[in-house]
């Protein structure tokens, strides 16, 4: 493809509007950390401003303002809100299940093994439990259902797994993977931080058991504020973990001391809340779904994937070799590549100094544009690229 289609451009501008990072920078670095939208900077500023002026008298209001964000995270999900708890990372959603499973020595789970980190080490922190953590082995970075299961026994209790590589920009079948584990009496859980924000998931159709998903990536929500969904069969089998006022059915009578736990996922929240920050999140959550971002359907992913491909034939014609993968349903936001000759470390530093953001991961440099960047940038950035070898 030469060339992004022209019939919902001036529609896209609209959403580029809403980004004022556009205006300075050519950012393709969603994959990373995600500049904030206008909409989301505003009401940070607000509650800035109130909690200045007027300290904690509107705390009522902005705890309403929270639930609006858990029920905006739910219909993203097609969930309920019941089954969604506001949590400040996704490492804290994974140890919600990591720790909170009633494992047994001898238990096992499935894993990849080029997963981020913290879709590692909370599992592998299991071992003093007697719990192996198993990691398969990708061939060129492709996670395949059937080859996952290869790995899976009777003591296997968990298959857990990223929705989509932060490295290679692999997105698996989680339709196929749902059915396949599920099949096997398996729980399946998703870090979905790298596809959540740009890619539709019907967690009705699509009933994966538990997912955690920080909002600070393609979802363009500040740090410290994410989510945790699990189906809602599964809330007695965690144990529950950070048990605090906010845990229980009478949190706001702090005389009352009965450990009664909310029969919903906000038992797993505790205590206070980065409440700028879970605001500033349900900004950013109603502006991608006013840009059609459901449970269902999502221009926003069709958008993206006309974005990456473009950058993929201009990155191609500066002599670029792509390391991700760009046929079919595993694509993603994410592209990584090599630029033969240069150091990607040196050439990031050069990119930026050209005004263009990128990532270097895996020994790769990698792009990740969110769907208000336009083929302006994409000809800075290779421009940039160009330049810097």
């Amino acid at each position: 493809m030469a060339d992004l289609s022209r019939q919902s451009e001036r529609w896209w501008e609209q959403f580029r509007r809403e980004m004022p990072i556009a205006s300075r920078w050519a950012y393709f670095d969603h994959a990373a950390v995600a500049p904030l939208t206008g909409p989301a900077a505003e009401v940070l500023a607000s509650w800035c401003d109130e909690a200045v002026r007027d300290g904690a008298t509107n705390w009522a209001r902005w705890a309403r303002g929270v639930e609006q964000t858990r029920e905006r995270a739910a219909g993203l999900l097609g969930a309920q809100p019941e089954e969604v708890a506001l949590v400040p990372s996704t490492t804290a959603g994974i140890h919600l299940v990591a720790e909170g499973y009633p494992w047994r020595p001898g238990d096992n789970v499935v894993t990849l093994e080029n997963e981020f980190p913290s879709n590692l080490y909370p599992w592998m922190n299991l071992q003093s439990r007697g719990v192996e953590t198993r990691r398969v082995p990708l061939d060129g970075g492709q996670a395949d259902p059937e080859r996952i299961l290869e790995y899976c026994d009777h003591r296997t209790r968990m298959v857990s797994v990223s929705w989509v590589g932060y490295a290679t920009g692999w997105r698996i079948d989680l339709d196929q993977l749902v059915d396949l584990t599920h099949r096997r009496g398996l729980l399946l859980f998703v870090d979905a931080i790298q596809g959540l924000g740009v890619f539709p998931l019907d967690v009705r159709r699509t009933p994966v058991d538990f997912l955690a998903a920080d909002g600070h990536k393609w979802l363009l929500g500040p740090e410290g504020a994410g989510l945790f969904f699990l189906q809602r069969q599964h809330l007695g089998l965690l144990r529950p973990l950070g048990v605090g006022w906010n845990s229980v059915v009478q949190r706001h009578d702090f005389s009352q001391i009965d450990l009664a736990l909310r029969d919903e996922a906000a038992r797993y929240e505790g205590g206070s809340q980065n409440m700028a920050g879970f605001l500033a999140l349900g900004a950013s959550l109603e502006l991608l779904q006013q840009c059609g971002l459901s449970c269902d359907r999502s221009p926003i992913a069709q958008r993206v994937l006309e974005l990456t491909d473009l950058a993929c034939v201009r990155l191609r014609g500066i002599g670029a070799r792509i390391g991700s993968p760009r046929d079919g349903e595993h694509r993603s936001g994410i592209v990584s590549f090599e630029l033969p000759g240069g150091d990607p470390y040196e050439i990031r530093k050069r990119c930026l100094q050209a005004g263009v953001v990128l990532s270097c991961r895996g020994g790769r440099l990698r792009i990740s544009p969110h769907a208000y960047v336009n083929e302006a940038d994409i000809d800075r950035l290779t421009d940039a690229l160009a330049a810097a070898v």
